[in-house]
């Protein structure tokens, strides 16, 4: 049995007639018929049975409308619950990120929504090779995902908002003499000992066209993932790395130059399942969201 079923057993007691009951619920009578048949299918004693020409409910069939009242005020209240659920703009939404994009989104978004009738914002740092980022959506509302330009699109399991396209520049120490240049080139670069990220990350696939360009093998001296210690290393002597030129905090001691002959950049998007936008809170936070990819982009 269901909702419609029990609905129209309960128009059929107060109505009196199969007719009447399909002018009510705007159907044809055959199919009130058909639904009532399928209906009782359903129960081991009849429901229905004929008083001259109206078709009234048994016994069983009144304690059943009965039961349908109550099971219609129910499904109205959790309805009622998920509207208001959806419509609450002061809802909890988890964001997770990548460090660099924590770093540079989660101040934003925190001082963006400060106060009341704001969503609550749970935020959390997830730093996963590029193929498992959709897989978090499972766990978080919005997840802020990197990948390079030229890597596969994300899958069609998620949605995605992209908020920049960074580009990704080469961090030397200011006293090193490629420091000089405006722009560098992979054969610039090539014999510098590299400080990079791990296998299976984005910025490893702009690291080997390095070396396809260059035409010769990279040194790879260090493998560290969070950029904030890169810096560290690049200014105590470690190698030279690719940096992003926008979620990074300058470093005193490093400069960024940009990288010819290679096309060196990643977006940084914002993916979600489709059906948590329903959601006003986190349709606010996405759009909080772009508008910090904006003043990210601007200073």
């Amino acid at each position: 049995m269901d909702e419609r079923q029990l609905r129209i057993l309960r128009e059929l007691g107060e109505l009196g007639s199969v007719t009447a009951v399909a002018e009510a619920l705007l159907v044809t009578p055959s199919a009130i018929s058909q639904q009532l048949r399928l209906l009782q299918r359903a129960i081991p004693v009849p429901l229905t049975e004929r008083q001259g020409r109206r078709l009234v409910l048994t016994d069983a069939g009144q304690a059943l409308a009965g039961a349908a009242v109550e099971v219609e005020t129910a499904l109205a209240r959790a309805r009622g619950s998920v509207e208001e659920f959806v419509g609450r703009p002061d809802g909890e939404v988890s964001v997770a990120a990548f460090h660099s994009a924590g770093g540079s989104f989660f101040p934003l978004l925190l001082r963006a929504l400060a106060g009341p009738g704001k969503p609550r914002v749970r935020l959390a740092d997830e730093d996963v090779p590029q193929d498992d980022f959709p897989r978090l959506t499972r766990e978080y509302d919005i997840v802020l995902a990197h990948r390079l330009d030229h890597a596969p699109p994300w899958p069609d399991t998620v949605t995605v908002t992209t908020l920049l396209r960074e580009p990704l520049d080469v961090a030397l120490p200011k006293e090193h003499p490629l420091a000089a240049k405006r722009r560098v080139t992979p054969r610039d670069v090539a014999d510098e000992p590299w400080i990079t990220v791990h296998d299976g990350f984005p910025v490893m696939a702009t690291i080997d066209a390095i070396a396809a360009a260059a035409g010769r093998r990279l040194r790879l001296a260090h493998r560290i993932n969070e950029f904030a210690v890169v810096a560290e290393a690049v200014a105590a002597g470690g190698g030279i790395a690719l940096m992003p030129r926008w979620t990074m905090r300058p470093h005193p001691a490093l400069t960024l130059r940009p990288l010819s002959g290679v096309q060196a950049r990643r977006t940084i998007d914002a993916l979600y399942r489709p059906e948590r936008t329903a959601r006003k809170a986190v349709r606010t936070v996405l759009r909080e969201l772009r508008a910090a990819a904006r003043s990210i982009q601007a200073a």
